[in-house]
C-alpha cells in the first residue's frame, strides 16, 4: 500500500558521527518515510528538533542534492553567509557540490520539524564546514576521515 502511516515508522535517534560529535545531536530524531515506503532513489525524512537541538554538523554534499521544507515550529538555517529563521512552508535547496555548509538549529522553546528530501548517490562525500571531518559513504558503509583524507581518530 502506498500510504505510509507515520505512527508506524520507527523513530531514529542518535548519529553515525564519531564522538564527540555524536553527543552533540541530542534532541534530534527522524522518521525515515522514504525507506518505509520502499523508495530507493531518494530519501525522505521528517526530522524533529527539540529546543536547543542541532540537525547535524554544518555540512555540504559532493554528490547529493538536498531539499528542506519546515513543517512545524521555527528553525534557524545556518550558512556561510549567516543565519535565516525558517517557519512552516519555508523551503531551502542545497545542490550537490555547493560548498556552502548548512545545518538547522532550534532556538525556540518548542519542537520544530522539517521534511528533508535528498538524492541517494551510490557514493557520497560530505564535508563538515566547522570541524576537521569528512565522511565517505559507499555501499551503506561510512568512513570518517580528516579533510586531508587521513583516517579520523579524534578531534584535532
Amino acid at each position: 500500500m502506498p500510504v505510509i502511516d507515520p505512527t508506524k515508522v520507527p523513530v531514529k535517534t542518535g548519529s553515525i558521527y564519531p564522538e564527540p560529535y555524536a553527543g552533540m545531536m541530542k534532541g534530534r530524531s527522524s522518521l525515515r518515510l522514504g525507506d518505509a515506503g520502499g523508495l530507493t532513489q531518494f530519501g525522505v525524512n521528517l526530522v524533529s528538533l527539540e529546543p536547543g537541538a542541532l540537525s547535524s554538523l554544518r555540512h555540504w554534499h559532493l554528490n547529493e542534492d538536498e531539499f528542506v521544507m519546515v513543517t512545524e515550529g521555527e528553525c534557524t538555517l545556518v550558512l556561510d553567509a549567516g543565519e535565516t529563521a525558517m517557519r512552516p512552508g519555508d523551503c531551502a535547496a542545497f545542490p550537490a557540490g555547493s560548498t556552502d555548509g548548512h545545518h538547522f538549529i532550534n532556538r525556540t522553546d518548542r519542537v520544530a520539524k522539517f521534511l528533508v528530501v535528498g538524492s541517494k548517490a551510490p557514493r557520497e562525500v560530505a564535508t563538515y564546514s566547522d570541524v576537521d571531518l569528512k565522511v565517505e559513504i559507499e555501499g551503506g558503509k561510512a568512513r570518517f576521515t580528516y579533510k586531508d583524507g587521513t583516517d579520523w581518530t579524534e578531534p584535532r
